[in-house]
Parts: structure tokens; sequence; C-alpha cells
């Protein structure tokens, strides 16, 4: 009897018992999905670092095999001039040393104004919050434009100093935003209040627990503005009129605008010295690139966990 019964009742259960549809992520387990999905991506990836490798092995190789389109996957006619023309020029190292000082400087300037701005405008108890907050949002949409700014680093008398270049930019609105947003979602009310409660004071729990816990945006913010004031020259070149004070980008600018004007001028004379002439600028050009880009090129990817974090907690929560 029960092993008559037994497939019928088996049969009866799964019949009550509705089948859980097929989970999406299981329907995509497509070898041709997976496929195409890959293809996809390596496209991407040689879209992205493909570019980054040519100028690479363009910088050291002969620049009329780059012309003729013998370049591609390796050098041709290997040859280091451009690197030995730029660091033969002793501005380059002087360049080099201000921009290690500018982004130093104007990191920790930076990160500093927005982490404790940014906590401040978090708290619900700050007096005047709405306020403080909406002046910043102004500013977003209105700018006194260039003129302004450079009546006012002059009327502080910046001008030509290193604080001509950390201090007008030193606090992006965007990024403030960022930081409070963080600092409200990841640093509870709750928190705070059993820290007053043993005894802490503002200061004392700002150092030793909201900090601790906000290491993805403190990286976020270090690698925002590492990149911002590596990459800079526009205030440099308005706010320094002293060679020895440039940054290694208007350094580099000014290298590459001497090379194509020797270059223009070497097409008045014969043609050897022209081909020489503008041999020599696009040495210089690929050369630069890679000398400029490099460090961060290096630096970013240790960065880039906590990078990515940082940005999710920080936007997706506002």
């Amino acid at each position: 009897m029960t092993l008559k019964t037994l497939p019928a009742a088996r049969a009866a259960a799964e019949h009550a018992t509705p089948r859980r549809p097929t989970p999406r992520w299981s329907r995509m387990q497509d070898p041709l999905f997976n496929t195409g999905a890959v293809v996809v991506l390596l496209c991407a990836i040689a879209a992205v670092v493909y570019p980054l490798y040519f100028i690479a092995i363009a910088s050291v190789s002969d620049p009329s095999a780059v012309y003729e389109g013998k370049v591609w996957f390796a050098p041709s006619g290997i040859t280091f001039e451009g690197y030995q023309r730029i660091f033969a020029d002793p501005k380059v190292i002087s360049g080099l040393q201000n921009t290690v000082v500018y982004t130093v400087l104007g990191t920790a300037i930076s990160v500093s104004a927005i982490l404790t701005g940014g906590y401040a405008l978090s708290r619900k108890d700050l007096p005047g919050r709405k306020f403080f907050m909406l002046l910043f949002v102004i500013t977003m949409f209105f700018d006194g434009g260039l003129i302004t700014k450079y009546l006012v680093v002059r009327d502080l008398g910046l001008m030509n100093t290193v604080w001509a270049v950390v201090l007008p930019g030193a606090v992006g609105v965007w990024n403030l935003i960022i930081a409070r947003s963080f600092f409200e979602h990841t640093v509870p009310d709750e928190l705070r209040e059993a820290a007053q409660m043993d005894g802490a004071s503002d200061f004392r729990f700002f150092f030793q627990v909201a900090l601790p816990v906000s290491k993805p945006l403190i990286m976020l913010m270090v690698m925002i503005h590492v990149v911002a004031h590596w990459n800079s020259f526009f205030d440099a070149l308005i706010f320094l009129n002293d060679d020895s004070k440039y940054p290694l980008q208007l350094v580099l600018r000014n290298i590459l605008i001497q090379s194509d004007v020797s270059s223009a001028t070497g097409s008045a004379g014969d043609a050897a010295s022209y081909a020489a002439q503008q041999r020599i600028a696009d040495l210089t050009k690929y050369a630069m690139i890679v000398v400029s880009s490099l460090p961060l090129m290096i630096a970013l990817p240790f960065m880039q966990k906590h990078f990515t974090k940082g940005a999710l907690i920080g936007a997706v929560k506002s």
C-alpha cells in the first residue's frame, strides 16, 4: 500500500508546491552571453590601454617610423633623445619638486577643510546649518570669474607664492557635499550620544571616532585632490611670474611651445633643418606625456579599492 501510494503522493506534493522561477543570474550562465561579455570588455580595455601603450612606445621610437605606421605593438628605431632633452633642462627637475610640494600641501589643506566642513554640516545641531549649506551651493551656480579671482588673490598678497596655487580652489562644494552625506550615513547620532555620555568632547569624537571610520572617504578625497593638483597648471600660469616656482605641467607646456616655435622657425631654412626640429618636437611631446602621467599611473592603482568604496558611499547615500 505504501509503495503504491508513495509515487502518487510525491506527484501531488510536486504539483501542490509551485516551482520557483529560475533566477536571472543562472539564466546568464550562457556560454554565448559570457563570450560576448568577455569580448566587449576586452575591446573596452584595449580602447583605454592601447593609447597609453602607444604613447609609451612612440616616446622611444623614431618619429619617422611613427609617421610611416611602423609602430603598432613594439618600438621601432629605439631612441631616448626625447627623455634626455627633457631631463637635461634643470627647470624640469625644479618643476617636479614644485609639483610635489603643491600636491602634498594642497591635498593636505583641501582634505582637512573638506573633512572638517563636511562633518560640521552633517551635524543636525549646527546653528545655521541650512544657511551655510545654501551659501556653498550658490557658489556652484554663480562664479565671480577669473578677473574677480585674480583681484582677490592680488589684494590678499598671495601673488607669486605657493598659496596662490593651493588656496583659491582648496574646497570643492561637490566634494563637501559628498563628505557631508558620508558622515550623515556612516556616523549615526546614537554613536555621538554614547561618546558624549562617556565624557568625549566634540573634537575627541571627531578625531577618535569619526575619522577612523572614514578611511574610504579620506582616500577618495586624497585621490581627487592629488590628481587635480598634479595636473593643474592654469592657476600657476595666472598667479606665478617666477620660473623657479613653476609646476611640472607648466614647465612641460613651455618646453612644448618652445619646440613648436623652433620647428616653425626651422621651416624657413633648409628642409633638413626643419625635419630635425620636427623630429625633436615629436619626441619631446610623447616623452612629456609619459613623464607627467607615469607617477599618477603608478600611485593610483594602490588606492583604487578605497576610491571606489568612498565614491559609492558618499554619492549614492546623498
